[in-house]
């Protein structure tokens, strides 16, 4: 069955507005862990659209993180996110020192 193009993106949407709630969960715990203290830049800089804008478009980025979270639940989520996220984040973060 095809689905029409206005419900794919539908659905893309939904799957992002949750996956955009798991990362900012995601991006709380690792800024206290990495931190040990409530760092808004470093928060803002992982949750950013342009951030995620490196990795491809960030709704379907969030959508991606969603579609795990749904399926695999949270754990696979953050699993997902600390393999692929964290290494271009640190990347990022070790470039703006210099």
């Amino acid at each position: 069955m095809n689905q029409s193009k206005e419900q794919q993106i539908r659905e893309e949407r939904e799957k992002a507005w949750i996956g955009d709630a798991v990362l900012c969960l995601f991006a709380r715990k690792f800024v206290l862990r990495e931190r040990g203290c409530m760092d808004a830049e470093w928060f803002t800089h992982l949750t950013s659209n342009g951030f995620l804008s490196a990795l491809g478009n960030p709704t379907s980025v969030e959508a991606k993180i969603g579609a795990i979270y749904a399926e695999q639940g949270l754990d696979a989520a953050c699993e997902w996110m600390d393999e692929t996220l964290i290494p271009l984040f640190r990347k990022q973060i070790a470039n703006k020192k210099k």
